[in-house]
């Protein structure tokens, strides 16, 4: 295991946990108690846990894991989905899209597919709408794919623009198709996420959308997070994993939603 994935392992422990001693990490992880001591001093010092004597414990902050640490979990379920997902998108499409790991690996595997060698100039394969900084970033440099950022406040664990600054840019807007990622999708609550800023902006970009398309890996699937983003009538399409079980995904057949598992 790198230092990344250990690193991300130790937070997702803490924050089962809440608190944790150097043994008790050292001995899940199967690694030294040296260096399980040196983790939590990096982690410290970044603001993701408040070490103690002889362990470390949860931070105020950290109820929400930074999206560089998110990436490493279920990597190799997300990257499925994402083509998954991607294969949904035909060209010239007017795609909203919200920030995380799962809707960047998304974002990438649209542009991959749609964005031919030999385009004609100034033609441009899709639109893409986010509220994603690093997704912005990331696909601004391809021409063929025009990117339109919502305006907002940034957050730095998910690189999102949130606030009120996003309405009035996506009330002037029509979008075909809103790939979402969440924290939890429950067959009878609906779409959610931790942060209730980031569902606010993720609430309207469904709004602006003729279809919606929820990416989550089973993890997510069954599950609620604090802010609720939308009902399960204004989701189209959920993919996610072969994870996901029968007992997983019938709720959401039921309700009309089409499943795909990747």
């Amino acid at each position: 295991m790198d230092k990344h994935a250990r690193r991300t392992a130790l937070l997702e422990l803490l924050g089962r946990s809440e608190q944790l001693s150097v043994e008790q990490a050292a001995q899940h992880l199967d690694v030294s108690p040296a260096t399980i001591r040196r983790d939590f001093d990096e982690l410290d010092q970044q603001q993701l846990l408040v070490r103690t004597r002889g362990g470390a414990k949860v931070s105020g902050i950290t109820y929400e894991l930074p999206l560089r640490y998110k990436a490493a979990s279920h990597a190799e379920e997300k990257l499925r989905i994402a083509v998954a997902a991607a294969a949904l998108v035909e060209l010239g499409t007017m795609v909203g899209i919200n920030g995380g790991t799962t809707t960047t690996e998304t974002a990438r595997a649209i542009a991959l597919r749609l964005v031919p060698l030999a385009l004609p100039a100034d033609t441009e394969a899709v639109t893409l709408v986010t509220n994603a900084l690093n997704i912005a970033h990331e696909l601004t440099i391809r021409p063929e794919v025009k990117v339109v950022l919502t305006g907002g406040v940034a957050r730095a664990r998910s690189y999102e623009l949130v606030g009120p600054l996003a309405t009035p840019v996506l009330a002037g807007l029509t979008l075909d198709l809103t790939v979402l990622g969440v924290n939890g999708i429950d067959a009878q609550d609906g779409a959610s996420a931790r942060n209730e800023a980031e569902a606010g902006v993720n609430k309207l970009l469904v709004e602006r959308a003729r279809r919606v398309v929820v990416v989550a890996d089973s993890s997510k699937v069954g599950r609620r997070a604090f802010a609720r983003i939308c009902g399960i009538d204004a989701v189209d399409v959920l993919v996610t994993d072969s994870g996901a079980s029968d007992e997983q995904i019938k709720p959401f057949q039921q309700a009309g939603v089409q499943v795909i598992r990747a």
